[in-house]
This record gives structure tokens, sequence and C-alpha cells, in this order.
């Protein structure tokens, strides 16, 4: 049995708790968008992330983090907005068993519980995860309460819609995010004003994004300039699906992530690569589970990498 007491603690982590409030802007903006259920399924996903990670840290006599909220959020904000609870459950208790606990929790895991959770319901139950979409409605009032059953999920995303040949959704809707998608991706004034805090905050290093963004947008420049069939302009390319949200809030997850400043750029570098790669020439139109799980990886080479190169470097000029 658990305590009162103990389900209701959680150890406080200043930089969780930056990257929180960063993602209050993309939440209010997927609220606005997509209406009050988008809420729901995040506030739901925080909530059983924390029971999940109540359970193991009962176990290990510990204390559950706010890490796990963060967790939570992320995934549920990775989620199209009228995704099953239920779906959304298996995926966050996944997620954290498997991506987090099974390597013995916080500051331990090699890959990101989110991504985790996500890329395992993605494969899972796909029809949920890629078709069903809902487009935001054109008056505000209409935003809050519009999408009360099941049968206004008939749209697709601009990714999808281009990968089947049809007509581009203009920019002006992709930055603003009057798109369908899921619910933490669209909306670029609210990712950067999210991102600017925590950055600010130091909450996450500015080398994992900026890499990351720099690698996807140079491929992308490279690709297009040749000519190659079946690949998206930068611009849009940068402003459709999660490709914006997710380097900047789920590349940056320190624990899976880099030590050594040189590896994080190479690191963040290499999964904007493999993200274009994937968007553009597989059968998936969104890479972002798959690019940062490849990325985390390899991370722990890069750091080891540079490691070496620094012991040579010194050993080079002891003999010296």
């Amino acid at each position: 049995m658990f305590s009162t007491k103990f389900m209701l603690s959680i150890k406080y982590q200043p930089p969780m708790r930056a990257m929180l409030i960063g993602l209050l802007p993309v939440t209010a903006m997927g609220v606005y968008f997509f209406g009050w259920r988008s809420l729901t399924l995040v506030v739901f996903s925080c909530l059983t992330a924390y029971l999940v990670e109540v359970i193991f840290e009962t176990y290990r006599k510990g204390t559950p983090t706010e890490s796990v909220l963060v967790s939570g959020a992320l995934y549920g904000l990775s989620l199209p907005p009228y995704t099953p609870l239920w779906i959304a459950a298996v995926g966050m208790i996944f997620g954290i068993v498997f991506g987090k606990q099974v390597f013995g929790g916080f500051g331990r895991n090699v890959f990101n519980p989110a991504i985790v959770g996500r890329s395992f319901i993605y494969v899972s139950f796909p029809l949920h995860l890629t078709s069903q979409w809902m487009s935001p409605p054109n008056d505000s009032w209409g935003r809050l309460t519009q999408y009360s059953d099941i049968d206004a999920l008939t749209t697709a995303t601009p990714l999808i819609s281009f990968k089947q040949g049809e007509i581009l959704t203009s920019v002006s809707d992709l930055f603003w995010g009057n798109v369908s998608g899921c619910i933490g991706e669209t909306c670029a004034p609210g990712i950067l004003l999210g991102a600017a805090y925590i950055i600010y905050k130091g909450a996450a290093d500015w080398r994992y994004p900026v890499s990351c963004l720099f690698g996807a947008m140079s491929l992308n420049a490279v690709l297009t300039l040749m000519g190659v069939p079946h690949v998206l302009d930068p611009i849009r390319n940068l402003l459709s699906g999660s490709l914006l949200f997710g380097a900047i809030f789920m590349v940056t997850e320190p624990v899976s992530g880099c030590a050594k400043p040189q590896a994080k750029l190479i690191y963040g570098f290499l999964i904007g690569c493999i993200w274009i790669i994937i968007r553009s020439f597989s059968g998936f139109p969104e890479a972002t589970s798959f690019a940062i799980l490849l990325g985390n990886t390899f991370g722990p080479l890069f750091d080891e990498a540079f490691m070496a190169l620094e012991n040579k470097r010194k050993s080079l000029s002891q003999a010296h």
C-alpha cells in the first residue's frame, strides 16, 4: 500500500520545472486549436507517468522526480488530439517502464521515455497515430468547443497531404498552427516562446536544437537544389510535423543526450539529417521518433570519441 504522503511527494528539479513552464505556451496553443480534449490528454499522460513512477520508486524506496511530469507532458503533446485515453495510457506505461525504469530510473535511461512510449503506440496502433486527425475550426469559440465526436476526424496533416501529392498548405497557416497535427507541434510561435524560456533558464542546451535544425535544413536544402523528387522545401519542412517541437523539447533531453559540448553538436546534427532522410524517402511522413531514438543510440559513442581525442591530445602534449 502507498501512503498518502508518498503519493503526493515529488522531488523538485529546477531544470525540469523550467521545462514544464516552457511547455505551457505550447499546451495553451494546443487547447486553442484543438479544444479542451487536448488538455485532458496531456494531464492524463502526466498522471499515468507519475503513477507508474510511484510504483517503481516505492519498490526502490526512492521518490518520484519532476522529470516524469516532463516525460508525460512531452508524450501527451506528441499525440493527435483525439487519441483514445486507453491507448495513451498503454504508450505512457511502456515508455516509463522500458524507456526509464528498467535502466534504474532518472539519470540512467539511455532513451527518451516519451519517445519510447510514442514509438510503441505508433507501431502498435498505427490507425490512431497516422490517420485520425482533426482540422482546427475557423472561429475562436469553435476551437474550444468543437470535436465532441469522432466523426470530426476526417482531415490529413500537411506532411501526409504532401506524400499523397495534394496541394501544399500555405506557409502562414503552417507558422501559426492553423493545420491538423499533433497537439504540441503545429504552432511555431508557441514553440519558439517556450524555447526562449528553457534556453534562458538553462533547462536546455542551445547546441542541441541549433545543430539539429541546422543539420535538417542543410540536408534538406542540398536535396532540394539537386532536384531530388518527393522532398518538401526547407521552410515547409521546418514548419510541418514535429521537427521544430522535437528539436527544441525532445532532442534536448539531457540524460539520453551527450555530455561533451562538441558531442552535442554532432549528436544534434546527426538527428537532423536522419530526420530529413526518413521523412523524405521512407513510408513514414513523420520521422520524429525514429530519428531521436537513433540519436540516443549513438550519443554515448560521441562522448567516448571526444574523450578519446582529448586523452590522445594530452598524451601527445605531455610527450613533447
